[in-house]
């Protein structure tokens, strides 16, 4: 390589890679901060907002005036104050403009611009007009006083205010959100009545604290209403830490026998929380409501209505429901992020953020009334100059005629200034009339009574004060309006339980011998009468409710429990119980168990042991089920028996027989109840012969006073009336008396009439 072509490196700055990139970083998330995501505490905008309110303002387009088009508008920010996208300029003035935004408008906007149900489907630029609002002069009107500092814009040929004079702390108003880099901020809109009455008080008490400021400014007022169900010692809190959040709640009233939403919470669609509701009723989670409407319309910006299936439904139960598992009660983040007064983020209190704003507003007068000192004091320097040409009008005109040089004859002459000099010079003719004098004369009282005051006022703490104090009085009757979000205590929303949203329907639960379950409408059904897969039969089968649950009960004596109307329909095969609950491995299902949580039911092992359990002891949501039966090594789970309706024991009786064919009956009272175990002994099968496998447990019934026992074996059926079961009767644990030859070989017992 030549030494002409090789680059010289000696001038250009050697800078290492993390410390380049570290710089990058903290440059863009400081403009993305200051610049971009944080609005400034004076007056509560962003900058891409204070351009278009400016750019508005500089096109005319004030509260009286005849609305542009938007992209006019839009082309004015962009191409003067703001080089960015045109789309994202248009949707930050759209924003200022939707009165379901923003607690106060900055821009009244004409055609599209969006509804509370969807934000965003607002009119494009060409098609929407748009001017400022009244309240927009809050943010203007002292623009031309001298009060803020200019800046040039993007190219330098224009000069843009670096904050706009706000009159009121749009900051509180309107609120804000925005996310910069590891920085966000969401400050809740407030009612400028109660903000002035806190800024009053902070001005009449400077030492104010948090409770006294919360007695006028209890908590934020959002523009589309709704109820702020916080606690007030929680808002306080959110208050003196600058982070929490809100809980806000749709409001409702009874129609007739519709229920009517009225109102949203800040920032909720009504079309999301009717999807939310319709998802529910197709899932069969909301039996008690019969239709759903919306009836939005211009008048009526939220209409919402919820028809009950019938007049006995609890509205507040439903609606508490509602509350709980849809948008209708939404928690609305706090976090008081802002650029300060010394340029710098960071969080504040509500007391901060006021007494900071009182600073600005205080301080923004003061440069108000200085600006308008410093124009007194030169109009009265001007006026004593025209005053002296006037009494010596001759001698003025004769200099003006014949000197080379009048404006330094006149300042030589009558000892004036420059300023005075030319003012003389720029006299038309028609102003050297007598009455002229006169003029000025009144002029130089009114500028100079008014100088009194000024001074007067900039040299007096109290009276500056007091000055701030009646304006903010003034805006406040101007501006402010009634509170629209209520501040109610409210109990916590309850979701309803799972088994109050379905509706109560008869079923029967069938168990295969593999496992497969399903459940079909009704009772009357014959559960062996059912299509199995090839090689399954009927292992068991459990008549209940739709909104009870059933419970499951496997070969190792763990119970498992499945709400009822989740099961598949009888109309097919079922699907298998080990896709929804983990068994242990190598584990059957032997029972299942289904009714009211108080039932009880007799629960065993073919060891002869057994026990009553309540079936609300038996549920678990764990898919691993729970610990119910004790079953010992090698041995299985009989199926359980359910215990007849009535008093319990009472008459009760308990049926058990062996493989053998030993029938043994007695009363019911003998068998404890419990919630888990090994149980007492039921029926006496000798240790050895249970061991070996010659004679197990294989069934049991409960019967009530004048019930029968049915003995099944294969496809025959005995009945035994209760005058034929004495011959069975004893004490629980003994042997039982065998069954007469033929029914011997007993697969099931079944309880009639």
């Amino acid at each position: 390589m030549s030494t002409q072509n090789r680059l010289e490196f000696e001038s250009v700055e050697k800078l290492a890679l993390r410390s380049f990139t570290e710089k990058a970083y903290l440059d863009y998330s400081m403009y993305v901060i200051l610049d971009r995501a944080l609005p400034h505490i004076a007056d509560g905008l962003k900058p891409v907002q204070r351009r278009i309110v400016y750019a508005m303002s500089e096109l005319g387009l004030k509260a009286g005036s005849k609305p542009k088009k938007s992209a006019r508008t839009v082309g004015d920010v962009i191409g003067k104050f703001h080089p960015h996208g045109d789309s994202a300029c248009y949707e930050a003035m759209v924003h200022m403009a939707q009165p379901f935004a923003y607690r106060y408008p900055v821009i009244d906007g004409q055609g599209n611009w969006g509804s509370s149900d969807d934000p965003k489907s607002f009119a494009a630029m060409r098609y929407t007009e748009a001017r400022l609002t009244a309240y927009a002069a809050v943010l203007l009107d002292e623009l031309d006083q001298g009060t803020v500092e200019w800046q040039p814009n993007f190219d330098g040929t224009l000069e843009e205010p670096v904050l706009l004079p706000a009159r009121l702390p749009n900051l509180l108003l309107n609120g804000a959100s925005g996310i910069a880099v590891g920085l966000s901020t969401d400050i809740p809109p407030h009612n400028l009545r109660e903000v002035v009455a806190a800024l009053l008080l902070l001005l009449d008490d400077p030492g104010a604290d948090e409770k006294a400021l919360a007695r006028v400014l209890p908590a934020p007022d959002f523009p589309t209403g709704g109820e702020l169900i916080t606690p007030a010692a929680d808002v306080a809190a959110i208050y003196r830490s600058g982070n929490g959040s809100l809980r806000v709640r749709a409001t409702w009233e009874r129609e007739g026998a519709d229920i009517v939403v009225n109102a949203l919470p800040w920032q909720v669609s009504g079309g999301r929380v009717l999807e939310q509701i319709a998802a529910q009723m197709r899932a069969k989670k909301l039996p008690m409501v019969e239709d759903l409407r919306d009836e939005s319309d211009h008048e009526n910006p939220v209409r919402l209505v919820i028809s009950p299936r019938s007049n006995r439904v609890d509205a507040d139960s439903l609606m508490s429901h509602l509350f709980a598992t849809t948008d209708l009660e939404r928690t609305l983040r706090v976090n008081m992020n802002l650029i300060g007064l010394d340029g710098r983020p960071g969080l504040r209190s509500l007391r901060g953020i006021l007494v900071e704003w009182l600073e600005f507003r205080t301080a923004t007068v003061r440069r108000r009334l200085q600006f308008r000192l410093d124009r007194v004091d030169e109009r009265l320097h001007i006026l004593d100059g025209l005053l002296v040409a006037f009494l010596n009008i001759d001698e003025v005109i004769r200099i003006i005629r014949e000197e080379d040089d009048p404006r330094a004859e006149l300042m030589r002459r009558f000892d004036l200034s420059e300023i005075q000099a030319d003012a003389i010079l720029n006299l038309r003719l028609r102003h050297l009339a007598r009455l002229e004098e006169e003029r000025i004369r009144g002029e130089q009282s009114e500028l100079a009574a008014e100088r009194k005051r000024l001074r007067a006022t900039l040299g007096s703490k109290s009276k500056l004060v007091a000055l701030v104090r009646g304006e903010l009085v003034e805006f406040g009757e101007l501006h402010g309006d009634e509170r629209r979000c209520r501040i109610v205590s409210r109990p916590a929303a309850q979701a309803l339980d799972e088994t109050e949203l379905v509706a109560s329907e008869p079923v029967t639960v069938v168990l295969s011998l593999r496992g497969w379950v399903r459940a079909a409408r009704g009772h009357e059904l014959d559960p062996a009468t059912l299509n199995y897969k090839a090689g399954d039969a009927l292992r068991s089968a459990a008549r209940g409710r739709s909104n009870q649950n059933a419970v499951f009960l496997d070969s190792t004596g763990r119970a498992y429990c499945l709400p009822a109307h989740t099961l598949p329909s009888a109309r097919g095969q079922g699907e298998p119980l080990s896709g929804r609950l983990n068994p242990p491995d190598g584990a059957s299902f032997a029972g299942v168990m289904i009714g009211e949580p108080q039932t009880r039911w007799l629960v065993a092992s073919d060891a002869g042991y057994g026990f009553f359990v309540q079936l609300a002891e038996t549920q678990s949501r764990n898919r691993a089920g729970k610990s119910l039966l004790r079953v010992p090594e090698g041995g299985e789970v009989i199926v359980p028996a359910p215990c007849p309706e009535g008093e319990f024991p009472g008459q009760l009786a308990v049926a058990a027989v062996s493989s053998e064919g030993r029938l043994l009956v007695f009363p019911a009272a003998d068998l404890p109840e419990l919630a888990r175990g090994k149980g007492n002994k039921l029926l006496g099968i000798p240790a050895a012969r249970y061991r070996s496998g010659e004679e197990r447990l294989v069934a049991v019934a409960v019967l009530g006073q004048g019930q029968s026992l049915q003995v099944g074996s294969g496809a025959r059926v005995m009945t035994l009336k209760p005058g034929d079961l004495a011959a069975y009767a004893g004490e629980r644990g003994r042997r039982g008396n065998l069954l007469p030859r033929g029914w011997r070989k007993v697969e099931q017992l079944s309880v009639a009439g």
